[in-house]
């Protein structure tokens, strides 16, 4: 057989959309990707996947590690077998333990193939020369040796195994969710050690040290996602934007550099899996020791004068522009945190290929007091067919009290 016929039989063999049918070194890009290493691995104005961006904490900043193949700063000394048991153990090659920052919690069940894959793609980038800086984590918290403890306690290592009894495109969306897309490091709880709830998966959680709701990504009932169609996941993922909410905060920079460049099979699969999620039972909302009627009343008014001429008297948005808060996670979130800081500090949705040109909402923090904005915030919650809990001027005092908030 000529090689001609060879290569011909075997793009006719080859499984469509496999790795077989890809350049390894694209195909690397594209998990790498797919994984958002971008987000922590390369700094403001720097070089990509230099590392030296901080990552916060509560127990103190963490520069992230460069990923350039450079001999004595990057992973140039390291092998295939080096990187995969930092992703899969969260070892680092000269046997250190990586603290849970980078999060090895949910890499784990990144296959051997696709690490290797993403190593190939990391080796084949420019060298670049970044040493690494020193942390700021506080006394005990940068003892290495208490990783042990941890990892016994919270740490379960291994791979994703597909679940037979499920569709292939809910495996590759499970995959995707649970493993690359470490979704759960932002949407769930953690404890006062920074290990994240797993119990029940995606709930939704407080973002550390950032002060962004992550919300619950359940789209049955009573899930944060709860009237949400598998669409409307796919287009915000996609655009940065649905019908249902738009990406703001951490979640607009994971669209940029992730999520609106992955495939649309990979897209659907991911909505797939998420609508897969069982029911919640209600979340308890907090109260306030407010009068919400009283509050809701005045906050009206305040929605009136600034907020219906864009977000419609009835809450349901106006077009692809201005999104909907009636049955919005964002703003019934348990907090009600996104609500206030979108509201004191605006709205900017991410520029993304689907959604180019994408309208902001201004900041009113100089335009509100405390007591209207808490009213609006209020209003927006109680509203239609919202039923979340009130906040109080203190909420907002305690947002405006955060550096960089105002």
């Amino acid at each position: 057989m000529s090689r001609l016929r060879l290569v011909i039989a075997f793009l006719f063999l080859a499984p469509c959309g496999s790795a077989l049918a890809r350049d390894p070194l694209t195909e690397g890009q594209y998990l790498t990707t797919a994984g958002d290493c971008a987000s922590c691995h390369t700094a403001r104005n720097g070089k990509p996947m230099a590392g030296g961006r901080v990552v916060p904490t509560p127990f103190g900043a963490i520069p992230s590690p460069n990923l350039t193949p450079d001999a004595e700063t990057g992973l140039g000394t390291w092998t295939a077998d080096d990187f995969y048991k930092a992703l899969h153990e969260g070892i680092s090659h000269d046997g250190t333990s990586l603290y849970p920052a980078f999060p090895f919690t949910s890499y784990t069940k990144v296959t051997r193939a696709d690490s290797d894959a993403m190593f190939a793609y990391l080796k084949s980038l420019p060298a670049v020369r970044n040493p690494a800086t020193p942390n700021t984590l506080r006394w005990p918290y940068r003892m290495r040796s208490l990783m042990a403890s941890w990892r016994l306690m919270y740490f379960d290592e291994g791979e994703y195994q597909p679940d037979p009894k499920q569709s292939k495109a809910w495996n590759r969306g499970a995959y995707l969710v649970q493993g690359l897309g470490h979704c759960n490091e932002c949407h769930a709880n953690r404890n006062s050690f920074g290990a994240m709830a797993t119990e029940p998966f995606l709930a939704g959680g407080l973002v550390p040290v950032q002060n962004w709701y992550a919300p619950d990504l359940s789209m049955g009932r009573d899930g944060g996602l709860a009237g949400w169609s598998e669409a409307d996941v796919v287009a915000l993922l996609k655009t940065g934007r649905s019908a249902k909410g738009t990406a703001l905060g951490p979640m607009a920079e994971v669209v940029v550099k992730s999520t609106q460049h992955l495939t649309d099979d990979d897209l659907a699969a991911i909505a797939v899996y998420l609508k897969s999620l069982p029911p919640r039972p209600p979340v308890t909302q907090r109260g306030n020791a407010v009068d919400a009627a009283t509050v809701a009343q005045a906050g009206q008014k305040v929605y009136a004068q600034h907020c219906a001429a864009c977000h419609a008297t009835d809450g349901r948005g106006k077009g692809a522009a201005y999104p909907a808060l009636d049955a919005n996670a964002s703003v019934t979130e348990p907090t009600g945190i996104n609500a206030i800081r979108t509201v004191l500090s605006g709205g900017f949705a991410p520029a993304t290929a689907g959604n180019p040109r994408p309208y902001s909402m201004p900041p009113f923090s100089q335009v509100l007091s405390d007591e209207d904005a808490a009213a609006v915030v209020t209003y927006i919650r109680h509203a239609w067919s919202n039923r979340a809990s009130s906040v109080s001027p203190a909420d907002v005092r305690a947002y405006r009290s955060i550096p960089g908030a105002n």
